[in-house]
């Protein structure tokens, strides 16, 4: 029996319709090819087999070989990487689905052995997070950054601008900006990791200055119905903080919706997390925002149809879920179990925890 639900309505998205207002959320998989950074053959399995989600937003992709901070993770800025996403962008649309790229600078999170001849990652300032990367097929501290000259922030704006103009190519119906997690433009608005005393730093216009021009490049190139972004307010995730992450937020926010992005995605509370982990007013960036609203973080079927009967949210993004469950459209509709998910297979590897999780109907065949 179906269950019915605003989840399996179909939703309009800027010149798309998404099937269902279920989107599944990206999720860094480290399977890409070793040193070109190319999503390998499996990739194309893996996004379409999960392509009846209404939309897809695909792992992090780095938009320039210092973006990267973790192996394995693919790129978006070499013709080799187009062509391999190309692969990716087919197979989904095949099966009638629609998909994002997720656009990644990974600042500070990095490891000098992914940089170009051993160099520092870069960072708003030259402040050590305190974390782990994955590198080398292990974890490792992450490496002593050094701050960005002025002079090298355009050159950041342009890698972005150029990795937009690639996912175009590569067939990807729109792009998502990464504006979460601690990584490189969530460092330039938080006042943990931006101690900078220019334009980038200082006052909140001045911290949320570069993700506004990053959203504004990339817009002008994908068009604004074609361009979201994620963020995440409160999250400490890879060592960031804010003294006050409402205002900053809410600064944020306004000045995203001002130039009409199709969709913001926010990741509520500490990623993989608690949702309460501090307190922080959702509704107010729901208010401030002109187009969808994206809910995520610890979502299942009761807690998406609760939010969206009360109008709190548009799409509702799903994780790990996504991993072992390729059909969990279907899943949920049916109010079917879920397949557990390996937490072993999630970085790196083979088809094993990648590809091979059954679908509903391959498992009741085996039966």
């Amino acid at each position: 029996m179906s269950r019915s639900t605003k989840l399996f309505e179909t939703y309009k998205l800027g010149p798309i319709t998404l099937a269902n207002r279920l989107v599944m959320a990206p999720l860094t998989r480290n399977r890409a090819v070793p040193g070109t950074f190319v999503p390998g053959a499996l990739a194309a399995d893996y996004y379409g087999q999960r392509a009846s989600a209404g939309l897809l937003i695909t792992e992090a992709s780095q938009v320039s070989q210092q973006g990267q901070g973790y192996q394995d993770t693919p790129g978006i800025y070499s013709k080799d990487q187009v062509a391999g996403w190309r692969k990716v962008t087919d197979k989904v649309h095949e099966r009638g689905g629609k998909i994002f790229i997720q656009l990644w600078h990974v600042g500070r999170i990095s490891h000098v052995a992914l940089q170009a001849n051993g160099a520092a990652p870069v960072a708003p300032s030259a402040i050590r997070a305190k974390g782990k990367t994955f590198v080398n097929g292990t974890f490792a501290d992450v490496s002593e950054p050094r701050a960005l000259e002025l002079s090298e922030i355009r050159g950041i704006i342009d890698d972005f601008k150029r990795a937009t103009k690639n996912a175009l190519e590569a067939g990807f119906d729109g792009v998502e900006i990464h504006g979460a997690n601690g990584y490189l433009l969530d460092q330039f608005a938080k006042d943990g990791a931006n101690k900078r005393t220019d334009a980038y730093g200082g006052s909140i216009e001045n911290r949320a200055r570069l993700m506004l021009e990053v959203s504004r490049a990339v817009a002008a190139e994908a068009g604004t119905e074609r361009t979201g972004i994620r963020i995440s307010p409160v999250t400490p995730a890879n060592d960031v903080s804010d003294s006050n992450p409402q205002a900053l937020f809410d600064h944020i926010v306004d000045g995203l919706s001002a130039l009409k992005l199709v969709y913001l995605h926010v990741v509520e509370g500490a990623t993989g997390g608690p949702r309460d982990f501090a307190p922080f007013d959702y509704a107010s960036l729901r208010k401030r925002f002109s187009g969808a609203y994206v809910a995520n973080n610890g979502y299942d079927f009761d807690l998406a149809t609760k939010v969206l009967d009360a109008n709190a949210a548009d799409l509702i993004a799903f994780g790990k879920p996504f991993i072992s469950n390729p059909d969990l459209v279907e899943r949920l509709k049916q109010g079917a179990a879920l397949n557990d998910w390996d937490k072993n297979t999630f970085y790196g590897g083979s088809a094993k925890g990648y590809t091979d999780y059954p679908t509903l109907e391959a498992a009741e065949a085996a039966q």
